[in-house]
C-alpha cells in the first residue's frame, strides 16, 4: 500500500474513522549532514498527509537539539503534545513544519524535551536520534519513503 490506495485482496490495511491504519510499516529515511536515520510514522491523519507528499527536500533550521523545516502539509492540532520523547517526529501546526527532536530545546525544563508550542506526534526515529546533532542550520535535509 505504498501510495495510500487499496491494493485488493492482498491489502492488509483498513480505514478507521477516516484515519488510515495499516499493519504495513510506514518507514521514512532522513538524510542530513552526511547522517542517515530511519523513522516509523504512526497512523495519524497528519502522518498520512506527510506520507502522501514524500519525498521532501528542504533547508534545516535548528532550535537547540531540534531540526525543523517547512513542509507542504497544512494540519490543525491533532492530539498535540507539549512535551515529547527523544527521537520524536512531530508536526508544528503554527509553522507547517516537520520537527525532529534529538535532545532539549531552549524551552525545555530539566529532564524533558519541549517544543516551542504543542506538536502533533507523527512517529519516532529508530535507534540513535542524537546522530542528528551533526546537522547545522541551512543544511540540506531530505525525507523520503524507506
Amino acid at each position: 500500500m505504498r501510495n495510500g490506495k487499496s491494493g485488493g485482496a492482498g491489502d492488509r490495511s483498513a480505514s478507521l474513522h477516516g484515519i488510515m491504519q495499516s499493519t504495513e510499516q510506514r518507514r521514512i529515511r532522513i538524510e542530513v549532514a552526511g547522517v542517515t536515520v530511519f523513522g516509523e510514522l504512526n497512523g495519524s491523519a497528519t502522518s498520512s498527509a506527510l506520507w502522501d507528499v514524500l519525498p521532501i527536500t528542504a533547508r534545516a533550521q535548528t532550535w537547540g537539539d531540534e531540526i525543523y523545516f517547512s513542509i507542504p502539509v497544512t494540519a490543525d492540532e491533532e492530539d498535540a503534545r507539549e512535551t515529547v520523547e527523544l527521537g520524536a517526529i512531530g508536526y508544528w501546526p503554527p509553522g507547517a513544519a516537520l520537527c525532529l527532536f534529538f535532545g532539549p530545546t531552549p524551552a525545555s525544563r530539566r529532564g524533558e524535551i519541549r517544543p516551542a508550542s504543542p506538536v502533533n506526534l507523527l512517529g519516532m526515529i529508530e535507534r540513535d536520534a542524537t546522530a542528528l546533532k551533526a546537522a547545522r542550520a541551512g543544511a540540506e535535509i531530505t525525507v523520503q519513503r524507506a
